[in-house]
Parts: C-alpha cells; structure tokens; sequence
C-alpha cells in the first residue's frame, strides 16, 4: 500500500504515542479550570483539569484547590504559581512520589507525606524525614523570605537544605520559622504571621453594591436606631432618643430635660427646663375657677381710703 500523506501519518503517529504516554502516567489529581491557569500535561471534564505528568498551575484572584488522586489537597494561593510532577514508583500500589515547586507566593499542603516527596522554593529544598501526616503552610515573597509553619503534633520532620548546599536544619513538628532571604543562616524562629492562604472575602464587590440599595432594592429593611444603639450608654452619647414611658389615659405625667448653656467661665453648665405637661394631662386637670369679689373687704377698703387711712 502506497502512503499518499507521510506528514499527516506522522503528525498522528506521535499523537497517539503522546495519547499513549499520558495513559501511562497516574493522574496527580484535579483542579477548576474556573480557579487557576493550568499549562502542561492534562485532560479537562466537567470544568477541572486532570493533571497528569509535569504540569503548572497558577491560581486566578482567588485559591485554586488541587485535589489529589493520592488523599490529600494542596491549596495554591490566588496569583501564585506551582510546579507538580508526579515520580515514577517501582511499587504499583504505594502512591506517586510528589514534587512540588513553588515559585512564588503561597502554598497549603495536606497530605499523607512519603520520604520520597519533595517540596521546592528558589532556595530551599524539603524533604520528610518520615512518613506522617503533613499539614505544611510556605509562602515566598519577591526578596526570597521564607516563611515555613509545619502544623501538626504528628507532622514529619522537615529536613530542609539550601539549594546550593551550604547549610541544613531540621523544622520540628508544630515549628513555625521565618527564613530571611531564603538563608538557612538567618532564622526568626518565633514568626507569627501566617504562612498560608490569606483569608478570602465574604462578599464580593458585585454583592455589596447590590445590598447597599437597601429594603428599597429588595435587601434587608435599614435598622432602627433602637436596634443598633440598644444599650443605655447610646443614650447619654446621643445615638439614640431617650423613650419615655406612657401615662396611662386620664393621668399628668412631666416630661424633664436638660438644656446646655455656656457659663462666664468657658464651661457648660446644665439646666433643667420647667416641666412640660403632656396633652392628655392638660385635657385631663380642669382649668381653676376666678375668684369671687368679697363685698366686705371692698367696703373695708372704701372707707380705709376716705379717711386717709393708706
């Protein structure tokens, strides 16, 4: 048989021993295509990507979650960038050994840990001293800072070396180090600022421009002032009008307040204002009747003034 297109042959030739290749190869595991970037080897259903061989992914604004076939997760922080590649293992059953190289930002790292995996930065190498649970937070910032936290009372020791070899240590289960510069020698072994994923915001931009239109917009109705200002302080700081309690029908109640006024020395002074009686109260009590004229005090009067009495 006579081959009409030797190019065409060949170009689907080496697709199917590529095809072939990946088949070979045990998946890593998945990740959203919704979340991240992904260059490399893989095979993408029902919107994640099946990682296979030596791929990269690079989360979007927000955390891409890699969910992998051996147990475990491995968080890649929004707008940081991972290397994964999956090992060969001479025993079918035990799991893949991994290799995770993070170039910048951050990392989460849950898994079942091997000896044979190896986690990666521009300058540090990290191996597992044992098999073990491995909870490990990394997170490496532009001047090389190295930040390292290995959660976890079971977690392996972490034998950590530089990548051009000058220096060794060893982080301890529940260590939390910064290395500065990425430099073994230059330690804060006490930091305090996480090491992992920074913490996601619960509403989007989107979402708070939607309930800031308020009950008018179909969002939640505006609180009173008595609802956020429930407590009596709010009251003496003047967040909330002072209620007054209500008199029953057909009773005088009054009704004190205080006005502010600047006395002679600078200061400010309080003084109370007359007592004002409520409507009811001056419905209620009956006007007082004008007194009657008393005919013998206006005689008494009459003659007092006639004789020249004042």
């Amino acid at each position: 048989m006579k081959i009409k297109n030797p190019v065409a042959i060949a170009g689907l030739l080496a697709a199917a021993l590529d095809g072939f290749a990946m088949a070979q190869q045990q998946p890593i595991g998945t990740v959203g295509v919704q979340d991240a970037t992904i260059a490399g080897a893989l095979e993408v259903s029902d919107g994640r990507a099946l990682l296979v061989g030596n791929t990269t992914v690079t989360a979007r604004d927000r955390t891409a979650e890699i969910e992998l076939k051996r147990g475990g997760t491995v968080k890649v922080c929004a707008t940081s960038g991972l290397h994964i590649t999956a090992g060969k293992s001479a025993d079918t059953t035990a799991a893949s050994p991994l290799m995770l190289a993070l170039d910048r930002g951050a990392i989460e790292v849950e898994m079942g840990a091997t000896t044979r995996d190896v986690v990666t930065t521009p300058d540090l190498r990290f191996t597992m001293g044992e098999d073990g649970p491995l909870d490990l937070q990394l997170r490496v910032t532009r001047n090389g800072d190295t930040c390292v936290e290995n959660r976890g009372a079971k977690a392996p020791v972490l034998n950590i070396v530089d990548q051009f070899g000058e220096g060794s240590y060893q982080l301890r289960a529940g260590q939390h180090v910064l290395f500065e510069h990425g430099s073994l020698k230059e330690v804060v072994d006490h930091e305090s600022s996480a090491c992992g994923c920074p913490p996601e915001p619960t509403m989007t931009v989107a979402d708070a421009l939607l309930n800031a239109g308020g009950a008018g917009s179909g969002g939640a109705a505006p609180k009173t002032v008595a609802e956020e200002h429930p407590f009596p302080a709010a009251v003496s700081a003047g967040l909330a009008p002072a209620t007054v309690p209500q008199a029953p029908a057909g009773q005088a109640h009054t009704q004190v307040s205080a006005a502010l006024s600047s006395g002679g020395d600078g200061g400010s002074t309080a003084e109370p204002a007359a007592p004002a009686k409520s409507a009811e109260a001056a419905q209620a009590t009956p006007a007082p009747a004008a007194p009657k004229k008393d005919l013998v005090h206006v005689v008494g009067r009459f003659f007092k003034r006639l004789f020249g009495g004042g």
